[in-house]
């Protein structure tokens, strides 16, 4: 249950996730997995992460450009274009918003949705 539960954030906010991870810099798809990783969101699975990334590009919120390898193959490295950083900055704000009212329903037991509401406590 938790997994699952994990899992279903984790497709609601991968894509705010890869955007807020490239405005730190370029980075191709391993390297981004791993700094997902590191900042607690787990082990996030290419078949997970390249959709994400290809979607992105399609919308035109990162770029991408292939890098000659120094020791190894060619990689492909994604970086944050100007819609991109526009979209970020308007979805933190939006996150921030979001997850203030969901803490605030899960602090007080549902109070807060009662008296919202109208309802009794």
């Amino acid at each position: 249950m938790e997994q699952d539960r994990r899992a279903q954030w984790l497709r609601g906010v991968l894509d705010l996730c890869v955007l807020g991870t490239l405005a730190a810099g370029e980075s191709y798809g391993y390297q981004l997995a791993q700094a997902l990783d590191a900042a607690g969101l787990g082990p996030i699975q290419g078949g997970t992460l390249y959709p994400v990334l290809l979607r992105l590009q399609r919308a035109g919120l990162i770029a991408a450009r292939w890098r000659g390898g120094e020791s190894g193959p060619a990689r492909k490295y994604y970086r944050l274009t100007a819609a991109g950083e526009t979209t970020l900055r308007q979805a933190a704000t939006d996150w921030s918003g979001f997850a203030g009212r969901v803490g605030a329903i899960l602090s007080t037991g549902g109070t807060a949705v009662r008296t919202a509401a109208g309802g009794a406590q």
